[in-house]
């Protein structure tokens, strides 16, 4: 999981300055790094089941431990020598399969207590937009690269909406302030992640038109797939 925009830099080499001795050990004792991926899955469905029943403040460290996990498997496959094409593409895939799992608890628990807590379906619909966002975020980053742009730009990568859903999760287990928070964050993350999803399609439609000249159309209907 590489950082985002906000948090790149100083915060960035920090985060993985204190991974450093875990990383070493993992390496040293020959651990298999899409172990720790698959590992980084199993934290997220629990915590996707965590916030199924409520338990936000649970589902805030379980989320934690799949970020750090889906850091760890990187580190510990570079590390050991181990880097390859399919890890990162594996490693991406759970990522997403991860979020869904997370974003299904969610929703099963609004929705199986939408009259017991006089909440509006309309939340629903959000933590779907939260979804989709999150889907598409990634989707055109990995088109803009398919057709050789950089596309890393944009508030809501991985790393932000992890922390946004880490932080929204805690107050969330606080009484007075907990549904509210929980929902306020939902809401954030599907304006946002689409928000960002907006940024790169201009951000792709900038360097393609910056471009000499356009794309052949034979080549474009391949990218169309």
């Amino acid at each position: 999981m590489s950082a985002g925009p906000l948090l790149e830099g100083r915060i960035k080499q920090i985060f993985t300055a204190s991974l450093s001795p875990l990383v070493r050990l993992l390496a040293g004792a020959g651990l298999n790094p899409n172990t720790i991926s698959f590992a980084g899955l199993l934290l997220s469905a629990v915590a996707g089941l965590a916030y199924s029943l409520g338990l936000f403040l649970s589902a805030a460290f379980l989320v934690t431990a799949s970020g750090i996990c889906d850091s760890l498997d990187g580190l510990v496959a570079r590390r050991a020598g181990k880097a390859s094409g399919f890890g990162a593409f594996l490693d991406s895939t759970l990522d997403r399969l991860g979020e869904v799992f997370v974003f299904l608890g969610l929703a099963w628990f609004f929705s199986s207590r939408s009259a017991y807590l006089n909440q509006s379906p309309i939340i629903v619909i959000f933590i779907i937009l939260a979804i989709e966002g999150s889907f598409m975020v990634s989707y055109t980053r990995a088109r803009a690269e398919a057709l050789g742009i950089s596309c890393t730009n944009g508030l809501m990568q991985r790393p932000e909406r992890m922390v946004l859903l880490i932080v929204g999760s805690l107050l969330g287990s606080v009484p007075a302030i907990g549904l509210v928070s929980v929902k306020i964050t939902i809401y954030l993350l599907a304006v946002l992640t689409n928000l960002t999803v907006i940024e790169r399609i201009r951000h792709t439609r900038k360097e393609m038109t910056m471009r000499n000249g356009p794309f052949p159309s034979d080549k474009m209907r391949d990218y169309r797939k």
